[in-house]
């Protein structure tokens, strides 16, 4: 039987408006997009709570209960939110992973966590250089350390959440691949993260693409694995995403920042896309059934 593509819409993001304007912000306007995602033929969403009060991120317990239960409660997709934001002083610190998956934990005991961020290493994030060389806006780290991540294992491990991981450079790959055989957790799945407006990772190009999942096969031959970003256009590489067997993730998050599309355009306009060379789109039930092999 041939394969099924999986498409994720990531449909907001960290930016907050001031970045990304077109965003969904209010736990309705998220749970909104989200349901159109799936009806344009998402399985899966990921998602940032905010507090529409002051335009910022939130990782109140009750707000991302709320928008899980309700989208579940319209389609059967896989949801799963972002992680608690923490400052770089913080990330650091002992108390680091209990601060990052504070929420995590308690969706996880409620049984709201299919699948769940687990970022395996830390990585610049700086915005790409100018033609002239002249450097764009401050960058900065984002910090996982073990320690971090050994509490993120422990609770995928704990629930049977399936770890969600973002491959910002091939390392990620070599150690997030460890943590899973270490900690004996559900097979992670391998998100390939590229950009135009950053300078993490690589260029949107084939042989990039190619690169990745050969070092995966290498480290891990059975994992599944996506094409997403942050700052970037995936389409360049759909057909070569399908004919090598992988899954693509699109929305506000992963958009070049000031996008206008929104999430659910995105999703309609890969899965068309998908289907123009061949492709079938998968259902979130197919998705589940393909991890359970």
């Amino acid at each position: 039987m041939k394969k099924k593509t999986w498409i994720e819409a990531a449909v907001n993001g960290a930016w907050t408006r001031a970045k990304q304007p077109c965003i969904p912000l209010s736990p309705d306007e998220i749970i909104a997009e989200a349901i159109a995602c799936g009806r344009a033929g998402a399985s899966i969403v990921h998602y940032h709570a905010y507090d529409p009060e002051t335009g910022q991120q939130t990782p109140s317990v009750d707000v991302n209960t709320y928008i899980i239960e309700s989208i579940k409660s319209v389609i059967d997709l896989i949801v799963y939110p972002a992680i608690s934001p923490i400052s770089a002083a913080q990330a650091v610190s002992p108390e680091a992973g209990e601060l990052r998956y504070a929420t995590s934990r308690i969706l996880g005991e409620r049984g709201l966590m299919e699948w769940m961020v687990v970022d395996p290493g830390s990585v610049n994030m700086h915005s790409t250089l100018s033609r002239d060389g002249a450097s764009g806006p401050q960058g900065y780290v984002y910090i996982n350390t073990e320690a971090t991540l050994s509490v993120a294992m422990e609770l995928s491990k704990k629930f049977g959440i399936r770890p969600s991981y973002a491959i910002y450079e091939p390392g990620f790959i070599r150690w997030g691949t460890l943590l899973a055989k270490k900690y004996a957790v559900k097979r992670p799945i391998y998100r390939f993260m590229f950009s135009d407006q950053f300078t993490f990772g690589a260029p949107v190009q084939e042989f990039a693409l190619e690169a990745y999942v050969r070092m995966l096969k290498l480290e891990m031959p059975e994992a599944e694995w996506m094409v997403s970003g942050l700052g970037v256009d995936i389409s360049p590489l759909i057909k070569a995403t399908i004919r090598l067997g992988g899954h693509i993730r699109v929305g506000l998050e992963d958009s070049h920042l000031g996008s206008t599309e929104s999430s659910w355009k995105s999703v309609e306009r890969v899965v068309s896309a998908v289907e123009k060379v061949g492709g079938n789109i998968a259902t979130a039930l197919d998705v589940r059934n393909s991890l359970a092999t």
